[in-house]
């Protein structure tokens, strides 16, 4: 069966910029997102917990996201994040963004309820039956307490509406699961670390914090992986990229990593909502010195020999519906 939408490439969950006030900041929003477009990357998620979501309340998140949509103007898709721990407000968020013209939806399993797969696909296919845009799951135990596990999947799937799923586990068992036994569910990577991995058991889309401020590189190893099928090459570059995941994963600062990541690029991110605090001055300079050495690192990479400009040409960069 052929999936409603095609996820491929590099979907960047923006940054939430706020002012002093912590009220969202709309003018560096627009600056974040125009950057993303030029640099390439393939999609944009609003509403993501990058985007601090969970320190949001719902009528926020829709004027972010009516933002979003609005400086977007269909050059890219956008996906509009419904993750929330009332059922009331994730459907609010999905026919809000329905409304306003998202592209699809990002659908999360309900935070702290634990619910059944039985529970949980239910819940899940009522905000489809509402909603009825694409949806790419996202699954991250680690946060929200259960698995979206095989049941899950299979009542879910029955609704050619759900065509993706961000795998955020960290269990690579999953992987080897989704690509064997769900191929009608594209495989997005949704752990950074483990992105080469997902690459080689066939996933085409990769959600990741950093593109935020280093949107080519992370394009580059979706090039290097998916489009030019070239491992040796993606190992060099995910090389020079792990000591960003590593520091964006250290002490649980991964939101204030992101954000400062694209201060340090130029563009003011602003506040970070409580109850996070941001980055102190060692934090900083840790992050400034890594990216500094992945930057020069991947370009050096990218300035061999290649066939990776003819692949950009012929990789599109928006998603189409089939």
């Amino acid at each position: 069966m052929t999936p409603r939408m095609i996820f491929d490439g590099i979907y960047t969950p923006v940054v939430t910029p706020f002012n002093a006030d912590y009220s969202p900041d709309f003018g560096a929003l627009r600056d974040v997102l125009e950057r993303l477009i030029i640099a390439g990357v393939h999609g944009v998620i609003s509403g993501g917990s990058t985007g601090e979501n969970y320190a949001m309340t719902v009528e926020e998140r829709l004027a972010v996201a009516r933002e979003t949509i609005r400086v977007v103007d269909g050059r890219v898709p956008v996906i509009m994040g419904t993750g929330a721990m009332l059922p009331a407000d994730s459907m609010a968020l999905a026919m809000g963004g329905k409304s306003m013209g998202a592209d699809a939806l990002l659908v999360a399993t309900p935070p702290y309820a634990m619910p059944t797969d039985r529970e949980n696909a239910l819940a899940a296919l009522v905000i489809d039956k509402a909603a009825d845009l694409p949806i790419m799951l996202y699954n991250y135990p680690g946060r929200m307490g259960v698995n979206m596990g095989e049941e899950f999947l299979d009542r879910v799937g029955r609704s050619r509406n759900f065509c993706a799923i961000k795998e955020s586990s960290g269990d690579i068992n999953r992987v080897h699961v989704l690509a064997c036994d769900y191929p009608q569910i594209q495989m997005s990577c949704g752990m950074d670390d483990q992105a080469l991995e997902f690459f080689a058991w066939g996933a085409k889309s990769w959600v990741c914090g950093g593109s935020n401020f280093l949107p080519d590189e992370h394009i580059a190893l979706w090039l290097a992986c998916a489009v030019e099928g070239n491992f040796d090459k993606g190992r060099r570059i995910m090389s020079a990229m792990l000591p960003l995941m590593r520091v964006l994963e250290q002490g649980g600062k991964f939101v204030q990593t992101i954000k400062y990541g694209v201060t340090h690029q130029g563009i003011d991110t602003g506040a970070i909502r409580p109850p996070l605090k941001a980055l102190d001055t060692d934090d900083k300079r840790a992050l400034e010195q890594v990216i500094g050495v992945l930057k020069t690192t991947i370009a050096q990479i990218g300035a061999e020999p290649s066939s990776i400009n003819d692949a950009v040409g012929q990789s599109g960069t928006k998603a189409e519906p089939c």
